[in-house]
């Protein structure tokens, strides 16, 4: 039997996973048929499978997500929602970000397209790709700070360098400061080619030239982002409403 002082040597190792799944394998009789090579390998799965669990975890840390537990897997499809398991799966699979694609969602307010989006997000962090998602007026205030304080580059080349830049809100209020138009334009310069941009928004690219008082960086910005994107078009319910009776419904439920 594998002792706690011997565990405890795994953990000191850092191949903790290695070390409980091995405690398990020796305690427990179903593994006694099994070959000395299939042990160690169901061992080496456990640590492998927990040092990549690690890793998504901090991926996840670093993108900053505003929904921290969006997922694929709790997306809602319902009946009248424009929105299909197969469409979702495809772009989850993120074969778009390996070919450094754009992806544009759009919804009315309380579409749920900011929660698809960080859905997907997630599952670019599932396979260990580096991504960073801020609202689109966030973005704009940490680069201004960062300006003010000399290291405006530095603040730009955190945002053009992930594997996906996933921008929230894009446009919904105009952008007030002709500085911050330049600053997109020369992020998505920056990433053209480099990495993968996932755009939510309320309004059709038409309409984003109303937010932006330079047409060249506005006809610049969108042949960028919507020459070559892919669109998700979600229309249906309002989700905020539709979660909130659920919400209520389970509450209900619990007091019976």
């Amino acid at each position: 039997m594998l002792s706690d002082e011997r565990l405890a040597l795994f953990t000191k190792w850092r191949v903790g996973a290695f070390g409980r799944k091995l405690r398990e394998v020796c305690e427990d009789v179903s593994y006694d048929d099994m070959a000395f090579e299939e042990k160690v390998e169901l061992c080496v799965d456990a640590e492998i499978e927990a040092r990549d669990g690690r890793k998504i975890e901090r991926a996840v840390r670093s993108a900053r997500f505003k929904i921290k537990d969006a997922c694929v897997e709790d997306i809602y499809y319902l009946p009248d929602r424009s929105l299909t398991r197969d469409r979702v799966a495809r772009l989850a699979s993120c074969a778009w970000v390996e070919a450094r694609e754009s992806l544009v969602v759009i919804s009315e307010s309380g579409g749920g397209k900011s929660y698809v989006a960080q859905a997907l997000g997630v599952s670019a962090c599932r396979r260990l790709m580096s991504v960073r998602y801020a609202r689109l007026n966030d973005m704009f205030r940490e680069v201004n700070v960062a300006r003010t304080e000399g290291r405006v580059y530095d603040a730009l080349d955190r945002f053009s360098g992930p594997d996906l830049l996933m921008l929230d809100d894009f446009f919904t209020t105009p952008i007030e400061n002709p500085l911050n138009a330049v600053d997109l334009f020369e992020m998505l310069e920056a990433r053209e080619g480099r990495g993968s941009t996932l755009i939510a928004s309320q309004l059709e690219p038409d309409q984003w030239y109303l937010r932006i008082n330079s047409e060249l960086c506005a006809d610049s910005i969108l042949n960028r982002v919507v020459e070559h994107a892919r669109f998700l078009d979600i229309k249906g319910p309002n989700m905020r409403e539709y979660t909130a009776r659920l919400r209520a419904g389970k509450d209900e439920d619990y007091w019976k």
